[in-house]
């Protein structure tokens, strides 16, 4: 298997090769083969009478110590995995909120509403009042409103009921799955899923649903605030890929998922730009973004994004990297010691993310700016330490734009319908020039070649007039290979997608169409394209699982991959993954999760490995969409079938 499709990648793992520097790719390698008990699911260790390791085959042990079968152990493995995510996801949101607190209370006086607009609206949608009131003093509420999700209430969390259809409130409320607290719900499964508690594994899927509609609802959360306080992003240029290092300058990576670090350090760093100049780098700083946090400042302040999680380690492999900033999630370990080999120092920021090799500068709102000048001091410090005999950048990069917010995408079709934004999307969706729309999401695995899944499919999807939006890694995908350019819509799109496209774009001023996908932002963004389904089924009148509407993680690595999905398809969307998840030990539960679950809430899990024919199965769900709304089928695409 091809380690990657990128050409910088490749091009970073000759170095690291030559350098003797061991890579995920190398470590992976050195694992194999992986435990096939682990691989289907079938390891249980919720108790410390194991682990025990089922045979679903039936030639080994069939129950667990306990008496628990496969099915249910896999269930509650996958349970967690859900729970794990959720916590991830919401945890950011909180992070968020609590700053926004701090802002309003003049505690952080660093930080500002820079979306005062933005901020109103969701003070609105969650019923906090506005008008005549202090800017603060709703930041204030909203904030109180965002840490009340987090508790145990008796009410709906306010960031899904007022976000979703109403008839997903419906469903949700009839299943018995409708959240009434986040950290409350990720107890309940930890509580369920643990020894001697919920055996049934349909009931213990149900309650990992209910954590995913959470998972959901911190998600959305993070966004709305994130935009009240940084800015909701608006389309703009950057570069993509490790050839956005310089040579001259004094490089920083900021790496990780939290905006309320990196915003501040992209503000700083050009207040301290004489600083880096003086200490014998022309170029001054340059900064650049690694994983979500680089989506963060690529989308609201056009800094280059430099790579995604799985190859993190190539961007100090460059021997370029003076700093390497981090916060949480996503951060690999061996970035400590592939950082000891060069003169870069890697910066841990949280009291919970720390790791052994790192420097650590624990970053408080209260002090943000003196904390990012005290980090960029130490980038200034590392600098004449590089060895310019190692330095190796690959000339290679893309053009990327990107900060396609859900408030940009409407701003968008405005210009072409200023009295109504929505129709020219839902006409083109009837008259068949976009046969449906695709949210790529997920992340990077070192199981799969890196992006291959991603471009195979948005190329065949594309080819077939499905609008394409992506978030987080996978917008690091289509980053590295020009897919969000308007140059790759005249070569990939088809003739529908291309003339909307294109009728979009020069009615906002771009002289040419808009790029072939959208980028909606880091992976906690996914509910930005779940804000435009839900205004177009409200538009129509339907739920979302009557939508020619579908998403695809088709190289999920991480617990977050997998409660995205599952809320995915609790939405009701036809969600496929392109890596197995670890659910192949009990044939009942995959059935659920590709079957049977379809049934339940309208969406399911379509497992492919293979992008092409994950293509054909995505579009297939779009067409049997279509048929269920009486839309015209192009004959080139029913010829598929």
């Amino acid at each position: 298997m091809e380690r990657s499709t990128d050409r910088a990648t490749l091009y970073g793992l000759e170095t690291a090769a030559r350098e003797g520097i061991i890579t995920i790719w190398d470590r992976y390698e050195a694992q194999l083969p992986q435990c096939n008990f682990g691989l289907l699911g079938v390891c249980c260790r919720m108790c410390l009478q194991g682990p025990c390791r089922i045979d679903p085959f039936g030639e080994g042990a069939t129950k667990g110590i306990c008496g628990a079968t496969a099915d249910t152990i896999v269930a509650r493995n996958l349970a967690r995995f859900i729970a794990g995510g959720t916590a991830a996801h919401s945890g950011h949101a909180k992070h968020l909120a609590h700053t926004m607190l701090k802002m309003a209370d003049g505690k952080a006086p660093d930080y500002s509403i820079r979306d005062e607009a933005k901020l109103k609206a969701v003070a609105a949608r969650v019923g906090v009042p506005v008008d005549g009131r202090p800017i603060n003093d709703i930041a204030r509420d909203v904030a109180r409103a965002g840490l009340l999700e987090f508790s145990e209430r008796e009410e709906p969390l306010a960031w899904l009921e007022t976000t979703v259809t109403p008839g997903r409130m419906e469903l949700f409320t009839k299943l018995g799955i409708l959240p009434m607290g986040i950290d409350s719900t990720i107890a309940e499964v930890m509580h369920a899923t643990t020894y001697g508690v919920d055996a049934d594994p349909v009931n213990i899927l149900l309650t990992a649903l209910k954590c995913s509609l959470s998972d959901y609802a911190g998600m959305h959360l993070g966004t709305d605030l994130s935009d009240a306080l940084f800015g909701t992003p608006t389309p703009r240029a950057s570069g993509a890929n490790l050839g956005t290092l310089r040579a001259d300058s004094i490089n920083v990576a900021v790496h990780g998922h939290n905006p309320v670090l990196s915003d501040i350090i992209c503000e700083v760093a050009v207040e301290m730009d004489g600083e880096a100049v003086a200490a014998g780098a022309p170029g001054g700083f340059n900064l650049v973004g690694v994983c979500c946090t680089g989506m963060e400042v690529q989308m609201r302040h056009g800094i280059p994004w430099a790579t995604s999680s799985l190859s993190q380690e190539l961007v100090i492999t460059t021997g370029a990297l003076e700093a390497m900033v981090v916060d949480y999630q996503c951060i690999q370990p061996s970035i400590a010691d592939v950082a000891a080999c060069y003169h870069t120092r890697v910066i841990t920021t949280m009291s919970m993310a720390k790791m052994p090799g790192a420097t650590h500068i624990e970053f408080t709102e209260e002090h943000a700016k003196e904390r990012a000048r005290e980090i960029l001091l130490l980038a200034i410090e590392a600098y004449p330490k590089r060895d310019s005999k190692r330095v190796d950048i690959p000339d290679i990069t893309s053009t990327a734009f990107a900060g396609f917010s859900t408030e940009a995408i409407v701003g968008a079709l405005a210009k072409v319908d200023p009295e109504d934004p929505l129709k020219p999307l839902v006409d083109n969706i009837a008259n068949g020039n976009i046969l449906g729309v695709c949210l790529f999401a997920g992340c990077n695995d070192v199981k799969a070649t890196q992006d291959e899944n991603f471009i195979v499919l948005a190329k065949a999807l594309a080819k077939e007039n499905v609008l394409l939006l992506a978030t987080g890694c996978a917008s690091g995908a289509f980053g590295r290979h020009g897919i969000f350019t308007q140059e790759a819509v005249a070569e990939y799109a088809g003739d529908g997608l291309k003339a909307v496209l294109t009728a979009v774009g020069e009615a906002n001023g771009l002289g040419g169409p808009l790029p072939l996908a959208l980028h909606m932002g880091s992976c906690v963004d996914n509910t930005r394209a779940a804000d435009v389904a839900v205004a177009v089924a409200n538009y129509l009148g339907v739920d979302l699982d009557k939508l020619p509407v579908v998403a695809t993680a088709p190289e999920e690595a991480m617990e977050k991959a997998v409660s995205i999905g599952t809320w995915a398809v609790t939405m009701g969307l036809p969600t496929h993954v392109g890596v197995v998840p670890p659910v192949l030990g009990s044939a009942a539960v995959a059935g659920l999760l590709t079957e049977g679950i379809k049934d339940v809430t309208g969406g399911w899990f379509i497992v492919e490995p293979d992008p092409a024919e994950a293509a054909k199965q995505l579009i297939a769900a779009i067409v049997e969409r279509r048929k269920g709304l009486n839309l015209p089928v192009p004959a080139s695409v029913a010829a598929l079938d």
